[in-house]
């Protein structure tokens, strides 16, 4: 019994350590190309590329629920995440219009979607839809139009503001899974059960760390004029609004009752399960941002 228990431990010890070592690769492989990209890149490729991402999303989504016999009206989702490739070509004072017309137009296509299929599709089929469209499309919207704007307070640029998004959601989700591996004892939530008090407080100051050490790098280096106080208050803001769109991925996945979205990144899960941070914290960014660039 002991030598069974034993090899038990040993297999899921090599179990982990391969599963890490997938998180790795992927990251190393990763990390590079979204550099690249952000950086090389422009508002109008971004806005393509959100809009795949969101697309990806969505069949991710609707492929879930569609085990729990819930039948999402996935082109709607699509045809929402188009609107995200063409979001800059719109003038700017357009867009935000343009995005409040969107929810309520989805809801009529809903609901005449529902007549046409005389009740095939339901109205838990379209709560679901309505759901998805508005966590995902709404949300990845936001990471587009952060990337967008020319100029917010401090000289600092979209292309420049969207880093603070990634730091605040990766960076706080690295520095919680080695805070939590090593020193994580009290269990935050049963929702996901793997993550720790300590694991969240120390990938909020690890978030909050390198946010001061990029700010100080960009105030050096790219013109930028941005205080150490206020962005560090921002990026801790982020930071747990990030942890708070995590456990809000994890809620839906308890519901659909799924491990990953699916199993696109090895290591990762899906593309969700990559972005379930970033997609939260992107309209609350774009929010702070636009609110302190009247202020100040």
């Amino acid at each position: 019994m002991e030598k069974e228990k034993e090899n038990s431990e040993q297999t899921k010890g090599k179990g982990s350590a391969k599963m890490n070592l997938k998180r790795f690769l992927t990251g190393i492989i990763g990390f590079p190309i979204v550099l690249a990209v952000m950086v090389l890149g422009n508002k109008y490729l971004i806005d393509i590329i959100v809009a795949i991402v969101s697309c990806f999303a969505i069949y991710e989504y609707s492929k879930c629920a569609k085990k729990k016999n819930i039948n999402i009206v996935s082109w709607m989702g699509y045809l929402a995440s188009l609107i995200i490739a063409v979001l800059h070509v719109f003038p700017k004072e357009l867009i935000l219009v343009i995005i409040a017309i969107l929810f309520p137009a989805l809801i009529f296509l809903l609901f005449l979607h529902v007549i046409i299929s005389e009740m095939k599709i339901t109205f838990k089929d379209i709560v679901y839809t309505l759901f998805g469209i508005a966590y995902i499309v709404g949300f990845l919207m936001f990471f587009a139009l952060v990337y967008g704007t020319e100029m917010f307070a401090w000289n600092l640029t979209g292309k420049i503001a969207i880093w603070y998004v990634f730091f605040s959601a990766w960076g706080t989700d690295t520095v919680a899974y080695l805070v939590g591996k090593r020193l994580g004892k009290h269990k935050f939530s049963k929702i996901s059960p793997n993550k720790t008090i300590e694991g969240c407080v120390g990938g909020t100051i690890g978030a909050v760390i390198g946010g001061i050490l990029f700010t100080m790098a960009i105030n050096l280096y790219a013109g930028t004029m941005i205080p150490i106080l206020p962005i560090s208050i921002i990026l801790a803001i982020l930071s747990i609004v990030g942890q708070f769109g995590d456990f809000s991925a994890s809620v839906v996945k308890r519901s659909f009752e799924v491990k990953d979205f699916s199993e696109l990144f090895p290591g990762h899960g899906g593309m969700i399960d990559r972005i379930d941070s970033v997609m939260f914290i992107a309209p609350f960014a774009y929010v702070i941002f636009t609110i302190i660039s009247l202020i100040v």
